[in-house]
């Protein structure tokens, strides 16, 4: 498994290869339309790859990247402007996240052991990774919290580690300080986070859409890049009707300017010349009423085996599409949902 691509872990390698499973706690479903801000917590520990920090811990606000942490520093760090003015007006947070760091290495050094013994191994490279947080309705402040695991990119509820489970659905205390994080501070500090980024977090960008081709036999993919926030959609149409079937989609992905990128591809092997002009990409935006159409048009079409017309700031964004690192093959697990909870009970 190649680990290394970037000089530090990014969000882009945990979401991933992210396959997990455990709590998720539902207070209430969300019923409203409204934006739904986000507080996600994904931590990460490579056991047998030198190259690469044994733990990675990183928060996410909407998306973007605000605190980093990994087992070769001794603090927590803000990656945005706006979280690092925030924590100085109330640096207790930036030592929960401190703490929780360093809280989250020993556990996985304990869970690693117990999980390489259960699955009988004794070597190797083995990813072990957890995700939790809440997503906040900003209109009727409904909350939605999960707690998620995994082991190797794949879900973590597998026979060899439904002991370890049992331990966990068992340990009442532990389950009510979990949904405790997850339902009332993980909130408190979503609504923090999101007055204090506002100006970066409520912004709103529009993005570059252009038609890419591998090869002359290729799909065709719809490729969206630098928009924000990340609550988009983009799809292929036929005379005006959304199309199901020979489309591929692809994953919201993050870019390293705090803005993301999305593809949707269209199989074209069936698609008559003639009928060509019927086809187009649609992408929308959270927030922004007008779509933004692609007509399918051979001339618009970007390529990589000899298209002379890409330049050079262009050319990253068809390698990024066609030059995938090898982890990214396929798409990551469904999550599970193995024990609800709502907060009327």
């Amino acid at each position: 498994m190649k680990l290394q691509i970037w000089s530090k872990p990014s969000c882009d390698f945990i979401i991933w290869i992210m396959g997990l499973s455990v709590i998720q706690i539902n207070l209430k479903k969300p019923v409203s339309a409204a934006v739904t801000h986000s507080l996600h917590f994904l931590y990460t520990g490579v056991f047998g790859d030198q190259k690469w920090p044994e733990f990675v811990g990183v928060a996410m606000v909407d998306g973007a990247e605000v605190i980093y942490c990994d087992s070769n520093i001794s603090r927590a760090e803000p990656k945005q402007d706006w979280m690092t003015k925030a924590l100085e007006h109330d640096p207790k947070h930036m030592d929960w996240f401190t703490e929780e760091c360093h809280a989250g290495h020993r556990s996985f050094n304990a869970m690693m052991k117990t999980l390489m013994e259960s699955f009988d191994q004794t070597g190797g490279v083995h990813i072990y990774q957890r995700m939790f947080g809440c997503e906040l309705d900003d209109e009727t402040e409904e909350v939605n919290g999960y707690n998620q695991f995994g082991y190797d990119g794949e879900d973590f509820m597998k026979p060899q580690a439904l002991i370890t489970k049992h331990k966990w659905d068992t340990d009442k205390a532990a389950l009510a300080h979990i949904k405790s994080l997850l339902t009332q501070l993980c909130p408190e500090w979503l609504k923090m986070f999101v007055n204090s980024g506002k100006s970066s977090l409520l912004r709103t960008e529009l993005p570059s859409v252009s038609l890419l081709q591998k090869t002359p036999s290729s799909p065709v993919s719809c490729h969206a890049t630098g928009f924000y926030p990340h609550r988009a959609v983009m799809f292929w149409r036929k005379d005006g009707e959304e199309l199901y079937e020979d489309v591929d989609q692809g994953e919201i992905l993050p870019n390293h300017d705090e803005t993301f990128q999305m593809r949707v591809d269209l199989d074209i092997s069936s698609v008559t010349p003639e009928d060509w002009r019927r086809y187009d990409c649609v992408f929308q935006l959270s927030g922004v009423k007008e779509d933004v159409v692609t007509r399918l048009d051979k001339a618009e079409i970007r390529t990589n085996w000899g298209n002379i017309g890409i330049r050079k700031d262009e050319a990253s964004v068809v390698l990024r599409v066609w030059k995938e690192p090898s982890f990214y093959k396929g798409k990551p697990a469904t999550f599970c949902d193995n024990n609800k909870y709502n907060n009327n009970k």
